[in-house]
Formats: structure tokens, C-alpha cells, sequence
């Protein structure tokens, strides 16, 4: 196989593609807002989620400690395209305003998606989403120069349609049905077939289950 060189390159962003997100969070006046985001990932059932400090989202995490993480198909994309350069917040933060974003009290009406209650937190669920998982916020961490906030969630419902469960099984989501909508270099992406046999996937899953779902289960009971 012929080694092919590196070149060093420095590109404005890192996203490499990660699937995207739409947060559902409350705003002060009750009202749920909904934000897309792809800077994400998970650890057993607590999330790592990357924001903009000044972002209505931030702020409705810093205060209500609480959000729901829809993980929208690739069919949803044009759902989710529409709430590009909006925000929640009021005034428009400069950076926002440089960038072109504009306000959307009406986030779920200017996406065309439907919300629906929570089973444990005050956020809606997006009812189009194949996947929501509610969630409540553990810590956060100022990253860098702290225009960056990392929220650490620990989810504690997991709810989802069943066309991506695995037929036959309680708890298993089916990779092949399972179609997230992806963010690479600011572009949407879906996913394609397997590639190649995965010998991770031999281990049971069972065998990941950590001590939050135990946790979980006590939520509301």
C-alpha cells in the first residue's frame, strides 16, 4: 500500500461530521426554544454538549438545568435547515448579528415541528424526531477563552419510534434503520450501508449498562 504525505492545514472549524442535534430547552417566560447543534457526543447515558455561551440554549441550561436532545433522521433535514441563522435571543447577541442570525420566538412553528410533553423535564420532545432523549444538566465547563461552554447531561428517559428498534428486543436501536441526519463542514450528510463487520459489535450491550440507567429508572416514580 503506498504511504500517501500529510500537509499541515488550518482549517477555521473541526467539524469532521457528528450527528445533529435539535435541544428543545425552556425560555423565562415559560416558552420552549429549539436550537440545532452537531457538537456532541455520548458517554454510556450522560452527553458532552458543546455551546455558544451566549446562546439562548446556554442560558436556558445555566438556569433551568433541564433540556430534551432530539436526534432528527436525514429526512428531517429541510425541518431543520429552516432554523438555521435563527436564535432565541432578543436582542441578537453582535457575534450573532455579524453572521446574519435573526430572532424566532416560534421555533418549533418556523421548523414545522410538532412538540410534545416530557415525561421528566419541563422541555417538549420533537414528535418528528426518531430519537429524544431528556435530559438534566450534571456540570458545565468554560472552554478556552469561555465564548465556549461544555455542558456534561445526564440523560434520564430515552424514548424513540419503533421503526429504529431492533425487531424482537426491548432495548436495541436498529443501525440499519437508524438514519441520522449528519453535520460535516457545515453541510448535511445521512448515512450509508455498513462498510465492514465491526468485531465491538459482538459484545453484548448489556454488558455497557451503567449506573444512570438504574438511576434513570427512579425519575418520576
Amino acid at each position: 500500500m503506498e504511504t500517501v504525505a500529510h500537509t499541515a492545514i488550518e482549517p477555521g472549524i473541526l467539524y469532521f461530521g457528528t450527528p445533529v442535534v435539535l435541544i428543545s430547552s425552556t425560555n423565562e417566560d415559560g416558552s420552549a426554544n429549539l436550537a440545532p447543534m452537531s457538537s456532541a457526543f455520548w458517554l454510556g447515558w450522560r452527553a458532552m454538549l458543546g455551546l455558544g455561551a451566549r446562546s439562548r440554549t446556554a442560558s436556558n441550561l445555566l438556569r433551568t438545568r433541564e433540556c430534551v436532545l432530539n436526534l432528527p433522521s436525514d429526512a428531517l433535514a429541510p425541518a431543520v435547515d429552516r432554523l438555521a441563522l435563527t436564535t432565541g435571543s432578543d436582542p441578537v447577541p453582535p457575534g450573532k448579528q455579524e453572521r446574519g442570525y435573526f430572532h424566532v420566538a416560534d421555533k418549533f412553528g418556523r421548523a414545522g415541528l410538532t412538540s410534545v410533553p416530557s415525561e421528566t423535564v419541563a422541555p417538549p420532545r420533537v414528535a418528528e424526531c426518531p430519537v429524544a432523549m431528556e435530559a438534566v444538566v450534571e456540570a458545565h465547563h468554560p472552554v478556552g477563552d469561555g465564548g465556549v461552554v461544555a455542558f456534561e447531561v445526564r440523560v434520564q428517559r430515552v424514548l424513540v419510534h419503533d421503526a429504529v428498534r431492533t425487531a424482537g428486543t426491548a432495548d436495541h436501536i436498529d443501525p440499519d434503520a437508524w438514519r441520522p441526519l449528519i453535520m460535516s463542514f457545515q453541510k448535511f450528510y445521512g448515512l450509508g450501508e455498513q462498510v465492514h463487520p465491526s468485531t465491538l459489535a459482538r459484545i453484548p450491550e448489556r454488558l455497557y449498562r451503567g449506573p444512570d440507567i438504574e438511576r434513570a429508572r427512579r425519575v418520576g416514580v
